[in-house]
């Protein structure tokens, strides 16, 4: 996942838009981006987080960093926010010093203060983050709302300080997904990360998604966690095996040649929301999307 670091260089007041936070989701770095904040990221310093690194298989780390760099990303740091000590985030406030240190345009000798805003698509960790740094910097609880769906964030939050040195506030934004989703896998992507609201989409149709990213990457956890005898790209025999084992099940009427009868027949949303659900949480292994 990924989150965008905007940075802002202030005094009392917010003067100087000095960059970005960025931050992404892990499983995926690059359609997870928002294209529209490119133009704005461009001029100015910014860094590029890279979020939930234990749920993305980076294997091939140099040739993601490769990738960004092409895009025109250079500074970048994987994180994980929930972890109680992530050495990465102990990198966060060097690096944005470093960062506006080396940039005359928005370096202001006489200022040491710093305000920086974090922004991303929704559901990338962006307040996860935010409640990282101060617990690493202040050793104080969290001071921003987080949640497993998007839309936890409805507002820009006033600044919250997550370092006293040098003094470094944060402005916690909403996610923020481009007007126009460049392909239907992106957008697929996208919701089976969380980034939407799952029914928009559909779970049935999110969870077939994700059994065929997981057949197509060879990961077979699903297997043995849902009690399968092999791997199955029919998404309607997963989620029927899913629901049994899971006695998710519900009661329906059915007509008959007899008159109407109660039956009991497997709860296909209960599953594929769990299976969504288990991805989401890293039980079927570290994947990257893109």
């Amino acid at each position: 996942m990924s989150v965008t670091f905007e940075l802002l260089s202030t005094l009392e007041d917010v003067k100087w838009l000095i960059g970005f936070l960025d931050t992404w989701l892990k499983h995926i770095p690059l359609s997870g981006r928002n294209p529209v904040f490119q133009e704005t990221l461009d001029v100015r310093p910014h860094l590029l987080v890279l979020n939930k690194m234990d749920l993305a298989d980076v294997s091939d780390k140099k040739d993601l960093l490769e990738k960004l760099a092409k895009k025109g990303v250079k500074n970048v740091l994987f994180t994980d926010c929930l972890k109680q000590r992530d050495d990465n985030v102990k990198k966060v406030v060097p690096t944005v010093v470093e960062l506006i240190e080396s940039s005359p345009r928005f370096s202001r000798c006489e200022n040491t203060n710093y305000c920086l805003m974090v922004i991303g698509v929704p559901n990338v960790g962006k307040s996860s983050f935010i409640n990282s740094l101060r617990r690493t910097f202040l050793k104080k609880g969290r001071a921003s709302r987080v949640g497993g769906e998007p839309g936890i964030t409805k507002a820009v939050l006033t600044k919250i300080q997550v370092c006293g040195r040098p003094i470094m506030h944060l402005l916690d934004t909403p996610g923020v997904l481009p007007p126009k989703i460049e392909s239907v896998e992106t957008g697929m992507k996208l919701a089976l990360c969380g980034t939407i609201l799952d029914h928009l989409v559909g779970e049935d149709i999110i969870a077939d998604y994700l059994l065929y990213s997981l057949n197509r990457l060879e990961k077979f956890s699903y297997v043995g966690k849902y009690d399968l005898e092999q791997p199955s790209d029919d998404i309607h025999y997963v989620l029927k095996r899913i629901a049994v084992k899971l006695r998710k099940t519900q009661r329906v009427k059915a007509i008959t040649g007899f008159g109407n009868i109660t039956v009991t027949v497997p709860n296909y949303t209960a599953a594929a929301y769990d299976f969504i659900r288990a991805f989401r949480k890293g039980e079927l292994g570290q994947v990257m999307l893109d």
